[in-house]
Formats: C-alpha cells, sequence, structure tokens
C-alpha cells in the first residue's frame, strides 16, 4: 500500500489516481473541508483515508505494510504569514515522516519548490551542495519553510544520520492542471480566468517592476501535473541517487506566451490588459523561473515534458471547457 499526503489535493489527487490506476492500493491522508475538493478523488478507488491529526498513529498501525510514502500535503499559499502554522504543516510534519521512513526502510518521496530558488539571481540548479542551497534565499514564508527543511535532508544524507533508503524532494516549479480549483486564488491563472474570458472579460496580467521585462514579459517554468505525476511514478519503480530534483520543462516562458495559449485553446479573440502589482507581491515577485532538468535526465528519467500551449489545449479542452471539469 501507498500513502499519499495532501492527497485529495492538487498533485496528490493525481498520484492517488495514478497509483490507484495500475492496481495499487492507496491510503489518503488530507483534510476535505466543506467544498468540492473531495471531487477530486470521486472517480477513484481508495483503501483508506486518515485525518492529518492522526497520521503518526496510523502510521505506527501499518509499520511493514507500505510500499512508499509521497508526501505532497502542506500549506501552499505564498501569501501564508502564520509562521507556525507553516512550520507545524511544511517542517514538522516532513520531519516526522522522515523519522518514520528512515527507521522503517520506507522510500519518500516529498514536494520541496521552486520558491526556495528566491529572486533566481543565485540560479534554479538542483545540484547544489549544502553550501550552495545555503546561499538561496526564498522570498516568502512558503518557499523557506520548504528551504529549511530542504537544508535539514541534505545534512541528514551528508552526515550519515538516519535516512530513507530512498528519498528525493521534488522542487516543483508552476504546476497547472484539473484537480486545482479548490486552491482559491493559488489556482493557476488558466484556472482562474478560463471562465472570465469566456463571459467576455480580458485577460489581466501584473505590470512588471523591473526594467528587465517588459509588461507581460515575466518567466516561469509551466510544467502540466501529468508529467510531474509521470517523475513521481518513475521515481517510485526506479532506483536513484537520493536528493532535490527539479520538476519542470526546463524552458521559461512569458506571461503573455501563457495568455496567448489560453485564447487559442478557448477559440478566443486576444484580450490583454495590464494592472499593478498588490502590495503584498512588491519585493517578493519572481520575475523568472526556469528549471534546470540536467540531473534528472542523468538520473534517467525520461518523461517527455510537454509544452505550455500542449498543456494548456489539453487542460481547457479535456477539462475546463467540459461539465465535469476533474480528473
Amino acid at each position: 500500500m501507498y500513502l499519499v499526503t495532501g492527497g485529495a489535493g492538487f498533485i496528490g489527487s493525481h498520484v492517488a489516481r495514478a497509483l490507484a490506476g495500475r492496481g495499487e492500493r492507496v491510503a489518503i491522508c488530507d483534510w476535505l473541508g466543506m467544498a468540492e475538493k473531495w471531487r477530486n478523488l470521486a472517480k477513484h478507488e481508495i483503501e483508506d483515508f486518515i485525518s492529518p491529526d492522526a497520521l503518526m498513529r496510523w502510521l505506527g498501525e501499518h509499520a511493514g505494510r507500505l510500499g512508499g510514502i509521497v508526501h505532497m500535503g502542506a500549506i501552499s499559499a505564498t501569501t501564508e504569514t502564520d509562521g507556525d502554522r507553516i512550520l507545524e504543516h511544511n517542517f514538522r510534519l516532513s520531519a516526522a515522516l522522515w523519522a518514520w521512513c528512515a527507521e522503517q526502510r520506507c522510500p519518500l518521496i516529498y514536494a520541496s519548490s521552486a520558491a526556495t530558488y528566491g529572486d533566481g539571481s543565485a540560479g534554479f540548479d538542483d545540484r547544489l551542495d549544502r553550501a550552495g542551497l545555503g546561499r538561496l534565499r526564498p522570498l516568502n514564508l512558503y518557499g523557506w519553510s520548504k528551504h529549511v527543511f530542504d537544508r535539514r535532508a541534505l545534512r541528514a544524507a551528508a552526515e550519515g544520520a538516519p535516512s530513507p533508503p530512498k528519498w528525493a524532494g521534488l522542487k516543483f516549479f508552476n504546476v497547472y492542471g484539473p484537480n486545482e480549483y479548490h486552491k482559491g486564488a493559488m489556482q493557476s491563472v488558466i484556472a482562474q480566468h478560463y471562465p472570465k474570458l469566456v463571459a467576455g472579460e480580458p485577460l489581466r496580467l501584473f505590470r512588471s517592476e523591473n526594467p528587465d521585462y517588459a509588461d507581460g514579459g515575466q518567466l516561469r517554468d509551466f510544467v502540466y501535473v501529468e508529467d510531474c505525476v509521470h517523475v513521481i511514478l518513475w521515481m517510485l519503480d526506479h532506483e536513484f541517487a537520493p536528493g532535490l530534483y527539479n520538476v519542470g520543462t526546463g524552458r521559461a516562458r512569458s506571461w503573455l506566451d501563457l495568455g496567448r495559449a489560453i485564447f487559442r485553446a478557448a477559440g478566443l479573440p486576444e484580450r490583454i490588459e495590464f494592472i499593478d502589482m498588490p502590495e503584498a507581491l512588491a519585493g517578493r515577485y519572481q520575475y523568472v523561473t526556469e528549471a534546470r532538468m540536467e540531473k534528472l535526465r542523468a538520473a534517467g528519467c525520461g518523461v517527455n515534458f510537454r509544452s505550455l500551449e500542449d498543456g494548456v489545449a489539453a487542460y481547457i479542452g479535456g477539462y475546463l471547457s467540459q461539465s465535469d471539469r476533474w480528473m
């Protein structure tokens, strides 16, 4: 059996679907809340559901029975300001799972984030050693919470401290795709704006406050969620050097590129306007993200990441434009 934390969430629900789809027994640890998050799992066979506050007890009852843990559970809002809450969910739970997996000799794949790279001035290279990792400066609390656990994991590995027999921290870049609808303001621009565009509104993008980037010229490595899942399944099935790995396409694209892809996939005339960046993002905005993918390729992972245009077309054509948007 596999455990997927955050398994009713965005990436986690896709991992659960993929594992169940190939005949694996899957246990889900997550909160569902009162909205429609449950729909992310409605089509798939699930072995068990665990409340996060009962997780460690459940693990104690299932020692020796897990083939691996995929830890996607976290507070992922880049605007979260409660440091204690962030540390409890994003650091301490990860540390507890690390210790359990080390003791039980259970593989652990956990979600890190490209937010750990900060403004990108130190690059986006996942081959950094401990000293190089220490030079990164995340721009927000969420990114820091992921970064501090990454540093802890690398230190444990370097010092020979107890570690899972196989582990990876995946630095996800700008992931988009079906089942993100519960994320509110943290949904992708595609999910947030598609209904508005169909209703006749323009696409509104942030103006640039950096002279090196034109309005709409800010760059992101947009990666389709299904491609991320293929990486996770590959890691569960293969041996590789433990460590941190980028998960992106390796090619940065502009917000204008994204906007044009949305209009094209929706069959709508292009209408794009620019608005001022919110004060909350001032000094915390990444103007470029672009994954270095050599490390994952060298490990033997041959996932073929789809282009921005192909991913947006698949998302809009197969999900957002349909009455049933869930995968």
